[in-house]
């Protein structure tokens, strides 16, 4: 299992509706969660061999910024 983290441009719970029918359609994707309050409006995804482009891409085309961070 691996978990990955992004910084996104993903910043109230509207835009958090916006996006959660596309994460959860994912089925790698066992779960996710933001940290809103985090200055980078962190992304957690709990998935098995999902590469992290392949978020980055989901996020990217509705609308929001999304980059893995090194952690």
């Amino acid at each position: 299992m691996d978990i990955l983290i992004f910084s996104t441009s993903v910043n109230n719970a509207d835009q958090v509706q916006q996006v959660q029918p596309i994460l959860t359609s994912v089925q790698a994707i066992q779960d996710w969660n933001f940290d809103l309050e985090d200055c980078d409006h962190i992304l957690r995804v709990v998935s098995h061999d999902l590469p992290p482009r392949y978020i980055e891409s989901l996020l990217n085309n509705a609308g929001f910024e999304c980059a893995e961070l090194a952690y």
